[in-house]
């Protein structure tokens, strides 16, 4: 290897012994109340930050109010690729215990479930339930249903709800369907991605938000100019080279 520009190299090369440093600091469980590494402490944060942006169940309930009451007939599969009689057994039982709180009729098939009812009480259920959830109330929704996972019951939630989704969809209901993907993408899904995470509003958490991006920025630019140093100490460059004209 053949250095052509010594302070350049040098300069490059301690900046990425200062680079990997950094890097092992922040992998050390050091950050925060629960003693994380800086990546799992700055995840955490930004999943806070994201869950305070993400609560629209209050709209929800207040439209569902004024939304009809449809009746649906629709079957829904409970067996998922090649699950035990066993697995799916446990599956339709945690939906059928969604399906009687929320008043509607049904009837086991094999692996499917026939239902009959009124949509509007289904998503009033499933609203609430997402509420719960939204809000780290978990044994509200343990003691409803008398289980022990709160979060396996609402992905059933999900599986129930995406199914009659594609049926209304199918059978050009179109406002039903619209209304029954917002519960899902909107109440169903944030609440049991970000389950017992505490919800920050951005105003809360504005200085270290903003302390993170800038580390991050500054952090990415580090390497890339370390690398580029190197690089220029080595003689390689990604300047065009000059053209030599003939005399």
């Amino acid at each position: 290897m053949i250095v052509k520009k010594r302070s350049s190299f040098l300069l490059g090369l301690g900046l990425l012994m200062g680079f990997f440093v950094v890097l092992f600091v922040m992998f050390l469980p050091i950050y925060g109340e629960q003693r994380e590494n800086f990546l799992a402490f700055s995840d955490r944060n930004f999943n806070k930050l994201a869950k305070g942006s993400a609560y629209f169940i209050h709209t929800l309930k207040r439209d569902l109010e004024a939304f009809p009451s449809t009746e649906i007939m629709t079957k829904i599969q409970a067996k998922r690729g090649n699950e035990t009689q066993d697995e799916v057994e446990a599956r339709i039982k945690l939906m059928t215990r969604l399906l009687e709180k929320a008043q509607i009729n049904y009837e086991i098939v094999g692996t499917e479930i026939q239902i009959k009812g009124d949509l509007k009480n289904l998503l009033r259920e499933a609203l609430e339930d997402a509420d719960h959830m939204y809000w780290n109330r978990g044994e509200e929704v343990r003691n409803k249903y008398g289980i022990d996972d709160e979060k396996r019951l609402l992905r059933q939630w999900h599986t129930i709800l995406s199914q009659i989704q594609k049926d209304l969809t199918f059978k050009k209901q179109v406002d039903e369907a619209k209304f029954t993907n917002s519960v899902l993408t909107r109440a169903i899904e944030p609440a049991y991605n970000f389950y017992k995470i505490e919800p920050k509003k951005l105003s809360e958490q504005a200085f270290m938000l903003t302390s993170l991006l800038v580390f991050y920025i500054i952090y990415t630019m580090w390497f890339g100019y370390s690398i580029l140093l190197i690089f220029e100490g080595l003689g390689l460059s990604t300047k065009k080279a000059k053209v030599k004209k003939e005399v």
